[in-house]
């Protein structure tokens, strides 16, 4: 199990070429102004593209690290020069370093850069990309010694099409091989044409196109992905579930998605806020509303995490990047942490600046690298059996926690500092246990150093978003308490739940719903899967805290639980009926599933306390003084999902209030199976009101399927009879109100029982004759229900 230990600083940029300046320049940050930071494969060098800046020519500077060699790469361009599109690390086994740098103008113009040990950055050759003098790239990737890209060729002004103007653009692709005698390009090819405007993203085998703000809306909804080795296009629409593959066998984009429009027409536009590749060879996609999902080459897609959060709009700074089965993403100055394999939250920090980059580490996928204008920090995981000295920050923290300590209990005014408690002879406790925790505990108690590190590193972090809360700006005040409140939730989850923290839980739900919400959708990872179900992956621990506590006696008097503080259960309830009501039943029911598997209903000692946890959802309802027509549904919901008998046949009783008909035999026909006696009394309900109405009648043969085995003839007239409509002017069933109810509505049911009822006594009298002597000469042994016949009740006549 990965578990997450503190950032680590490596580098404070002392042990590049140019180190003051690098800090500088990324600690520069102006309006306008774009960076692009990239480590070059073998992780010697840092490149900086600087795009736009206040009006000057783009640059891209290198910087190595101290003994790699001679010479730093500073490039610069002259006036008119069109904007860098990207630096490329391309592979070259000929070259003295295994790779070369390509870096491209958005016209096509590519500088070939190689780095010599001795003589430092060369460059080797300039090439054009494109063949026409109006082309301009777009977006370009780099697929081993080959560059993919999409180019933008307008049209002339004698073929100008208004219809036309969202399909310019071409997916293109040429080998960029590099030797002995210099950089030379292999032959263009145009993989498809007449296409909208893609964003281009390469893995080791695939190439993704993905639609962007530009994409023609009604050619949004999908994306591509094409396999070179193959020569096939894959066409997939996440949303839709829509996937097919089909050989190239023509580049145009039209012919291409000819055969799917039928089929893609209906789907929704994607939503991608940005993406990046996996290190699986997949696509990750971060939607507007926080979501990220994983798209595999072969066009299956699967839901990973739920950033949450506000909507972000286009421009909003992200950081998304994988490293191995780990997924880092940096958005609004927190780091979150993610497990891609299982799609859980394992560490989430608040960063002390919004300028972080990623960095990938040669050789070790699994590694973490930010680069700050501070310098470059590296998150590594570890098992929580691996020993070693703690990190420095927790021994920092000891000395600062004794410090505060000591000065409120000091007389004098003189500040108290981490240096004097460390150099002092008084105050040895801190240093007592400072050294306990890096030299003097036995390798099976080193849990205990991995737990007290968590927790210190919390209470870092919850003093670092403070001191945020204090100097950030009214807008940002909002997230940073939806950070705290996250913090809050989330460290009372993890303790035991006595009345002092359930009561300051209570306070916390009272006084930021919405963050609460949010901070407990988090904590029990609550989503929707790929068939609209909600489920919840979070652990047995946390769903003993959420059943755990006094359950509460709901009264009128009382609007709050149990002495003034509200369950766990009962305030999760709350702030689903609040922001989503119609995960509530489904909620419940989760609840009952996790109830069933770990206690018997046949005892008293489980979580619920004797009170079914429908009545506890109910009780939340039962608080609105009003109840309108969602909640009334929603209520009926809570009953049926419960499936205990008294509260189905309450939720059939209000559908029938509700003259809901149809709605009402579908619960009959899904919860009659559960038990005979449950069958017969929803049977019985729905045959009075068949006597007193003629509402049922569409649904009379559904109704009929009902009908309890132990029920006869004459129990069916009598509850007929008992429930037909008093009228004193008419004469029964006759009703001068509505249509009158007649033997053709009630033979087939009649019918049915009397052959069941006759197939009963015929079996009977076989068993009878086995076992007793024949009868006598005369005896009429024919049972007595063979010659009943619906015709002859003269009386519904």
């Amino acid at each position: 199990m990965k578990r997450a230990g503190a950032l680590r600083q490596v580098s404070d940029f002392s042990d590049f070429v140019s180190g003051r300046r690098l800090r500088e320049l990324l600690s520069q940050c102006g309006p306008g102004e774009g960076r692009h930071v990239q480590a070059s494969p073998d992780g010697q060098h840092l490149l900086l593209l600087l795009r736009g800046r206040l009006g000057l020519q783009p640059q891209v500077l290198a910087f190595p690290r101290l003994g790699t060699g001679p010479g730093d790469l500073e490039r610069s361009w002259q006036p008119p020069q069109p904007p860098i599109m990207g630096l490329l690390f391309l592979q070259s086994p000929a070259a003295l370093t295994s790779w070369v740098l390509a870096v491209i103008s958005e016209q096509g113009r590519t500088e070939v850069w190689g780095f010599v040990p001795v003589l430092g950055w060369q460059l080797q050759q300039s090439l054009e990309l494109c063949h026409g003098a109006r082309a301009r790239i777009v977006s370009i990737c780099s697929q081993g010694s080959s560059l993919v890209w999409c180019e933008e060729r307008p049209p002339s002004a004698a073929q100008l099409d208004p219809g036309r103007g969202a399909f310019r653009y071409c997916i293109c692709t040429r080998a960029l091989e590099v030797g002995e005698q210099g950089a030379h390009l292999g032959a263009m090819r145009i993989v498809v044409h007449n296409s909208p405007q893609y964003q281009v993203l390469a893995s080791p085998q695939h190439v993704f196109l993905v639609p962007t703000n530009a994409t023609f809306a009604s050619v949004s909804m999908f994306l591509l992905i094409w396999c070179p080795r193959e020569a096939k296009v894959t066409i997939v629409a996440p949303s839709g579930g829509f996937v097919h593959s089909e050989v190239l066998h023509s580049s145009d984009f039209k012919k291409l998605v000819f055969g799917s429009v039928g089929l893609l027409l209906s789907v929704a536009p994607l939503d991608i806020h940005t993406c990046a590749l996996s290190s699986c060879g997949g696509l990750l996609l971060l939607s507007t509303q926080g979501t990220v999902h994983l798209v595999q080459p072969d066009g299956t897609w699967r839901h990973v995490y739920d950033l949450g959060g506000s909507c972000l709009v286009q421009g909003d700074p992200v950081q998304l990047k994988a490293f191995g089965s780990t997924l880092a993403c940096v958005l609004a100055g927190v780091l979150y942490l993610i497990d891609l394999t299982s799609g859980r939250l394992i560490e989430k920090k608040l960063l002390s600046t919004k300028e972080v980059h990623f960095l990938g580490s040669p050789g070790r996928d699994e590694e973490i690298q930010l680069l700050t204008p501070m310098g470059i920090y590296c998150f590594s995981f570890s098992s929580p059996e691996e020993g070693g000295r703690p990190e420095p920050t927790l021994v920092e923290m000891v000395f600062e926690e004794a410090c505060k300590y000591y000065q409120r209990r000091s007389l004098s005014s003189s500040q108290l500092t981490v240096e004097k408690l460390k150099k002092g002879d008084m105050f040895q406790a801190p240093i007592a246990l400072s050294s306990i925790l890096q030299h003097s505990l036995p390798t099976k108690e080193r849990a205990l150093l991995s737990t007290l590190s968590m927790d210190l590193q919390s209470y870092l972090s919850l003093e670092l978003l403070k001191s945020c809360i204090v100097s950030a700006s009214e807008s940002e005040v909002d997230r940073c308490c939806e950070e705290l409140v996250e913090q809050e939730v989330s460290r009372l989850l993890r303790l035991d739940l006595d009345r002092e923290n359930l009561a300051y839980l209570n306070a916390v739900f009272n006084s930021f719903p919405k963050a609460s919400w949010k901070a407990i959708r988090g904590s029990l990872q609550l989503q929707q899967n790929g068939d609209g179900l909600l489920v919840a992956r979070t652990t047995s621990d946390i769903w003993k805290k959420v059943l755990g506590g006094p359950v509460p006696h709901w009264s009128q008097q009382e609007e709050i639980g149990f002495n003034g503080v509200v369950p766990l259960f009962e305030l999760i309830c709350g702030s689903l009926h609040r922001f989503k009501p119609k995960w509530l039943p489904r909620f419940v029911e989760l609840t009952q599933q996790y109830v069933g598997a770990s206690w018997t209903y046949s005892t008293k000692e489980g979580p619920e306390g004797g009170v079914p946890l429908y009545k506890r959802a109910l009780a939340v309802l039962d608080r609105q003084r009003q109840r309108t027509a969602s909640e009334r549904e929603l209520e009926i919901e809570l009953l049926l999902c419960s499936a205990r008998p008294k509260a189905v046949l309450q939720a059939v009783h209000l559908l029938i209030r509700l003259r809901r008909w149809q709605r009402v035999v579908e619960a009959a026909e899904k919860f009659s199976k559960l038990s005979p006696l449950l069958n017969k009394e929803i049977f019985t309900t729905l045959l009075a009101q068949f006597a007193q109405h003629r509402d049922l009648d569409p649904y009379l043969a559904a109704l009929w399927e009902l009908c309890p085995a132990d029920l006869t003839v004459s129990d069916i007239l009598s509850i007929v009879l008992q429930h037909l409509p008093s009228s004193a002017g008419d004469p029964a069933p006759f009703s001068a109100e509505g249509a009158p109810l007649t033997l053709a509505l009630l033979k087939p049911l009649l019918h049915k029982v009397a052959q069941r009822q006759c197939t009963q006594d015929e079996l009977y009298a076989d068993i009878s004759q086995a076992c007793t002597p024949p009868p006598s000469k005369g005896r009429d042994v024919t049972p007595s229900c063979l010659n009943f016949t619906p015709d002859d009740c003269t009386v519904w006549e």
